[in-house]
């Protein structure tokens, strides 16, 4: 039972991994992106408790701190990016968290991160513009703790995750001591009850009366996730203070892409400020774009075929520069807007176009190439392999244009063609 238990729990994790690393590969509309203090701001407006907090934006207005009182403050810089605190500027000011005492040190910090490039580990080289600081009241935590609802597929529904060891990476916990992570499905339907709530609390290691209030936070989370069509809703970490109260610190909310229709209020605050610009005319194409460190551009369609061309292309030799994945039910303009915006990164040095067709049609692929590339002349050598639906009218299509494609139609000859090219 303890083997199985590890392997449901190391599953959900790998879950979220593979939704959190992979799925901008595959997914046709990018994921929602929420600020820092979205998140607080939603999380408030449902109970959740949260530490207090004030936005600064340029206007450096302290009329906003003067009723923000606190034995501490946290100055932190908001960007969609981790490693913030460990970060540096491009006006050379270290570090987009910083904690204080004093209340009139607060807008110097933030003057020195606002309207500045912050460079953290996750972001481009050239950092992400900070145009907005959350200041924070700083709480004084005696134990942390982890705690998140996400929909799992091993349940067909919504589970509970939780474990005593908050503040850390998750997946660690759950390959290292297993026995400190705990699953429960959730009926969405009964919800989450006042037993499992207080068997969650317990398991996380609250004790007499903090075990009630950390039952009170995890309904309060329940609710918010079924009331904001959450797919995921991850605290980490949750904490409890030394003044007896159980704070979620952190949060992290994705959201159906779905129930758009119901969460207008919510998808109106995506922040496309530190997206890629290809990214952003890819999904307003319904395409998907996803940026790399190679030098070859690769159009395909579907996630499977997109980690095989990958994987053919550096067995080859080569690196990726992107992907743009064409999906399904694709028309010509949108293919040749894929060309054209594959041919845009300055590390393409050739492009391999790699469509194995079902409902995409082949024909419609050659002919939104050829429509490109006679519209404007390709800047890169065109390595093109085109299979299934209409294949043999879209060779002709392509061949009959005059340009100067490569057409290869072995998958493995086509990679080392265009790796080749790239050099």
């Amino acid at each position: 039972m303890a083997a199985l238990n590890k392997s449901r729990n190391l599953s959900i994790l790998n879950v979220l991994f593979y939704k959190v690393n992979y799925c901008p590969r595959v997914n046709v509309k990018r994921n929602l992106n929420l600020q820092e203090y979205h998140s607080k701001d939603l999380l408030r407006r449902h109970q959740v408790s949260i530490q207090n907090f004030r936005l600064l934006d340029s206007k450096l207005d302290s009329k906003i701190l003067s009723d923000f009182k606190a034995k501490e403050y946290v100055v932190k810089a908001q960007i969609l990016a981790g490693g913030r605190g460990k970060g540096h500027f491009d006006n050379g000011f270290k570090g987009g968290v910083h904690l204080t005492k004093n209340p009139s040190e607060i807008l110097p910090l933030a003057k020195n991160m606002i309207g500045h490039k912050l460079i953290t580990k996750q972001t481009p080289k050239e950092g992400i513009l900070v145009d907005k600081v959350m200041v924070a009241e700083s709480v004084n935590i005696i134990r942390e703790t982890y705690l998140s609802i996400i929909m799992e597929r091993t349940y067909n529904g919504a589970a509970l995750v939780a474990s005593p060891a908050g503040g850390m990476d998750i997946e660690a916990v759950a390959e290292k001591t297993p026995h400190l992570l705990k699953t429960v499905p959730i009926d969405i339907y009964e919800g989450v009850t006042d037993k499992v709530a207080i068997e969650i609390a317990e398991f996380l290691e609250f004790k007499d009366g903090m075990v009630q209030k950390c039952a009170e936070e995890i309904k309060k989370l329940w609710n918010l996730f079924i009331k904001v069509d959450a797919t995921q809703l991850e605290i980490n970490p949750l904490v409890e203070t030394d003044d007896g109260r159980v704070v979620a610190v952190d949060a992290k909310i994705n959201f159906d892409d779905n129930a758009e229709f119901r969460q207008k209020e919510i998808f109106a605050l995506d922040d496309v400020s530190g997206v890629d610009p290809r990214e952003r005319e890819a999904a307003s194409l319904n395409l998907t774009y996803i940026d790399m460190d190679g030098s070859i551009g690769c159009m395909v369609n579907g996630a499977g075929l997109a980690m095989a061309t990958m994987d053919l292309i550096m067995l080859s030799g080569g690196r990726p520069a992107n992907f743009l994945d064409l999906g399904g039910g694709v028309g010509q303009a949108q293919v040749s807007a894929a060309l054209r915006i594959l041919e845009s990164d300055p590390k393409v040095k050739a492009i391999f176009v790699n469509v194995f067709a079902g409902i995409v049609n082949c024909a419609t692929v050659a002919n939104g190439i050829v429509a490109a590339c006679k519209e404007r002349p390709p800047k890169y050598p065109l390595v093109i392999r085109l299979e299934g639906t209409n294949a043999s009218a879209a060779k002709k299509i392509l061949e009959e244009s005059g340009l100067p494609f490569k057409i290869i139609n072995d998958a493995d000859e086509a990679a080392k063609a265009v790796v080749k090219l790239a050099q």
